[in-house]
């Protein structure tokens, strides 16, 4: 499993995945706010199964 997401890639991830659950604990959200796991574990891990069928990488190439 090659890391496929990079840099603000990843920090937006986070955010937005952190974003979204805290929002959803808070109640500001319904429950579909913990989708926000899916973008805060792959933000974390460095890696996006949707990424690799699509053919997209946001890390810096590896020489």
């Amino acid at each position: 499993m090659a890391a496929n997401v990079g840099g603000i890639d990843k920090i937006l991830r986070i955010v937005v995945g952190a974003g979204l659950i805290g929002a959803t604990v808070a109640g500001l959200l319904p429950v579909w706010g913990y989708i926000g796991v899916v973008p805060l574990a792959t933000g974390l891990m460095g890696w996006c199964p949707a990424y690799t069928l699509l053919g997209i990488k946001t890390c810096s190439a590896q020489k």
